[in-house]
């Protein structure tokens, strides 16, 4: 930055009168009296490392408008907060997101800067999603006035919206792509022109054609240098400024140097170019990296996935008449009508109406429970048959589906993250190089040598930790590969490194070992009809219906059963030739027939009951059936040696025989998302690594809390989002050999790791000693690089045929051994 450049911003300061400031006895110039008046709030803060440690320009504050400003006071209205500010011990908790964050100083600055305002308890801000959490005190302090607080340090707030952080995400996507794409095409065209001449491929060649070939590289290498390889040099002088030392320092030098010296011998002349090396490093870095992006990318798209769980409309009824009105102006006392089919956007009580809903989003079980006027509701439950009227009690941020959301991202912050081998010894391995490479430039200096930059330079380029730098990423990227054709699909940069660890895996029980939905395992005839009539008559009532149970007969042949009405909890009934019919629990139907009832089942799940109105036909037993292959996944994590665990909300005792049909020693049913995290909380500080396996809203808490979780393919799209990975098949016997592959990628990690440390430690003194000329240490450096990737590929072969599953066992039914 130059005398004339404003020392906040970079713009330049070239106003007449020059706009001035005195900081420790030296005048800084200032583009503007924003950034003065920033810089001096900076200074009266003591906040003055912030110009020490960033590491780009700030952005240029400017004064607010009246319009704008305006804005910023609408947020005050407690109704405008209801979708974004939640209550929490002793003040109200925002969720923000900021604009103009350029580097982790800004983040420093900004904490700091908020922590000094009245009334602010807590503020911190993810530099990964620049989404901010504040907790203040609303008797002391304004929403609004701490939002202009942060607008004067030059940044944006506004609340945090998911679909904001959806097209954040995408431009990042997309920005990675491009320089990878830009790298990749260099690497190819460099190689072409350079590997001819490395072997002799080519003779005869006059000294303008090889000229042309270094120009020719130079034009490709230059976008790839200061285009795709600009993350590596920025973060290398972050890391520089914070005193915090990561491979990208050597491997921004490397590919400075290498770029510097190869542009300076095609202007000048001299022996050797290093452009290929310089592009298919960067590309084998920026592979590596994108596939975290990628993963993170997909992680964060939530938008659409909140907005199907949470109703941004609610029909809200006043003196009779029906409004349509946004579903944060909902307020407790309200009361809201929910149509069948529709999600409730409200926690309340039903005041009129009856009707089943289905809870799973929060509870776990499959079953659509009957609620009629007094049984209390929660948002996220799916109404079924008939419209409902509920007087609400919680709205918004209040209700118990947004509270599992919070606890959610609760938990997410907490998680540690999961520390990489390649990281730990690389940060002892830079230091000693950047120390080495000078005094050996250095000692051949002093000893007359001619060479003595290109000494050096081969000291760098050999020990350039690029294999050490895709000992991870590549590893890891050859094994996603396969376990995505296993249908197993990581969603997280740690999920393969815990894999490796992982003995005990809990699951969820319902639609992760069973299947979710009912299913016709039974059936009795009672009266005077065969089977197959009975099993008509009964899909010919049930073809009327919408209940869940009714799917269970929709493959079924049907008669042509008229005059069908539907008894709100109980069944159905209907004539057929002459004959009155009922379908429906028990005590329903035994008040539409004549007959002396027949002793009841003693299966479980459910049974429904055919009657005519002179006798009993049949009985039906429904169930949720376990997984084809779930006993056989049970069985091969035990050969493992991995303990499993139950772990469900649905009733204790259906749990339990799910437990007991494939051999899980133990289970806990009836667990709320709170109960649940509790459990998989104590198993951790117990010192056990926990994979959880779920399915629904209700599993996110415990699924955040596990050291790595995992989504059924059938899951909600919130689940999958949020997850570590997803079994986008179903299939429970891919999570064997995902962890099996995890184990063999923790392997391919460590003889990667051993072999770029044996290279490295072996081609130093040589190159110190002058052995390496730069031309043959970028071809080691490349051919270790090539050694670490193909080892790596190893892992992305075809996956095995697996066990094959033996036919899924009604629950409760015995499981051979």
């Amino acid at each position: 930055m130059s005398a004339l450049d404003c020392f906040h911003c970079g713009e330049p300061a070239d106003g007449d009168p020059p706009i001035t400031l005195e900081l420790k006895g030296e005048t800084r110039h200032f583009c503007c009296e924003g950034c003065k008046a920033v810089c001096q709030t900076i200074h009266s803060e003591g906040l003055t490392g912030f110009y020490d440690f960033r590491t780009e320009p700030a952005v240029t504050p400017r004064e607010l408008s009246a319009s704008e400003l305006n804005r910023l006071r609408e947020l005050d209205h407690p109704l405008v907060q209801n979708s974004f500010v939640s209550p929490v011990k002793g003040g109200l908790e925002a969720q923000l997101l900021i604009g103009g964050i350029t580097c982790a100083a800004c983040i420093w600055l900004l904490e700091n800067h908020m922590k000094r305002q009245p009334g602010v308890q807590a503020f911190s801000v993810n530099h990964t999603t620049q989404r901010a959490r504040l907790v203040w005190s609303p008797d002391q302090a304004k929403l609004s006035d701490l939002l202009i607080a942060i607008h004067r340090l030059g940044y944006t707030a506004r609340p945090y919206q998911a679909d904001d952080v959806e097209r954040q995400l995408k431009a990042e996507h997309r920005s990675m792509l491009i320089r990878l794409a830009i790298a990749g095409i260099g690497s190819f065209q460099s190689m072409m022109l350079a590997f001819p001449l490395y072997f002799e491929l080519v003779n005869g060649l006059s000294a303008e054609f090889v000229t042309f070939f270094r120009w020719f590289s130079l034009l490709v290498a230059t976008p790839v240098v200061f285009y795709s390889a600009r993350p590596f040099f920025r973060n290398a002088r972050r890391d520089l400024q914070s005193r915090h030392l990561t491979m990208d320092v050597p491997v921004a030098i490397a590919i400075g140097l290498a770029y510097t010296a190869s542009a300076w011998v095609t202007v000048f002349g001299g022996e050797e170019v290093y452009f290929e090396s310089v592009c298919m490093f960067t590309f084998f870095l920026l592979l590596g990296r994108y596939v975290e992006v990628q993963a993170r990318y997909r992680a964060g798209l939530t938008g659409n996935a909140l907005a199907g769980f949470q109703p941004a409309v609610a029909a809200r009824v006043r003196d009779g008449d029906v409004d349509i009105v946004p579903a944060h102006d909902i307020r407790p006392g309200d009361i809201v009508r929910v149509r069948p089919g529709e999600t409730l956007p409200v926690d309340g009580v039903i005041v009129s109406g009856s009707s089943t809903l289905n809870e799973a989003a929060l509870t776990g079980e499959y079953l659509p429970e009957l609620r009629h006027p007094g049984d209390p509701v929660h948002a996220g439950s799916v109404n079924g048959e008939h419209a409902l009227d509920v007087r609400v009690e919680k709205a918004g941020s209040q209700t118990r589906l947004s509270g599992i959301l919070r606890v959610l991202d609760r938990v997410q912050a907490e998680k540690p993250p999961v520390a990489r081998m390649a990281d730990r010894i690389a940060g002892k391995f830079v230091g000693r190089v950047l120390i080495l490479a000078p005094l050996v430039w250095i000692g051949w200096w002093l000893a007359g040598a001619d060479n003595a930059f290109d000494i050096t330079l081969s000291v760098l380029v050999v020990t350039c930790p690029c294999a050490l730098s895709l000992a991870t990423p590549t590893a890891i990227t050859a094994a996603t590969v396969r376990l995505r054709r296993l249908g197993f699909l990581p969603t997280r940069g740690h999920t393969l490194e815990s894999m490796n660890t992982i003995d005990t895996v809990v699951f969820d029980k319902t639609g992760t070992l069973t299947r979710g939905e009912l299913s016709l395992v039974g059936h009795q005839v009672v009266g005077s009809l065969d089977a197959e009539t009975c099993m008509k008559l009964a899909a010919g009532l049930e073809k009327h219906s919408e209940h869940p149970i009714a799917r269970v007969f929709q493959d079924q042949a049907a008669a042509p059963v008229a005059d069908v009405r539907n008894h709100l909890g109980g069944g159905l009934t209907g004539r057929y030739e002459g004959l009155s019919l009922a379908i429906g629990h028990f005590d329903f139907v035994a008040g539409h027939t004549t007959a002396a009832a027949p002793e009841r089942g003693h299966g479980e799940g459910m049974e429904i009951w055919l009657v005519s109105d002179r006798e009993w036909l049949a009985r039906f037993q429904l169930d949720d059936q376990v997984r084809e292959d779930a006993a056989d996944a049970i069985a091969a994590l035990k050969r493992l040696g991995i303990r499993t665990l139950l772990l469900s909300g649905d009733r204790s005792r259906h749990v339990t025989r799910v437990a007991a049909a494939l051999g899980i020693e133990e289970a806990i049913g009836q667990a709320s998302p709170e109960q649940k995290l509790a459990v998989l909380e104590q198993l951790r500080g117990d010192g056990h690594q926990v994979m959880m396996v779920g399915d629904g809203l209700n599993d996110l808490p415990s699924m955040a809390g596990a050291g790595l979780s995992v989504a059924m393919g059938s899951a909600a799209d919130l689940t999958q989002l949020q997850a570590d990975a997803v079994l986008l098949n179903g299939q429970l016997m891919q999570l064997v050999e995902a962890l099996e592959t995890g184990r063999r990628t923790r392997r391919v990690i460590r003889q990667n790791m051993v072999w770029a440390l044996v290279y490295n430690v072996c081609a130093l003194p040589l190159a110190a000693a002058g052995l390496v000329p730069p031309w043959l240490a970028a071809i080691g450096m490349s051919a270790s690089s090539l050694i670490v990737v193909l080892n790596a590929l190893r892992l992305s072969g075809s996956p095995g045929r697996g066990h094959t599953p033996r036919s899924a066992p009604p629950v409760g039914a015995p499981v051979a051994p």
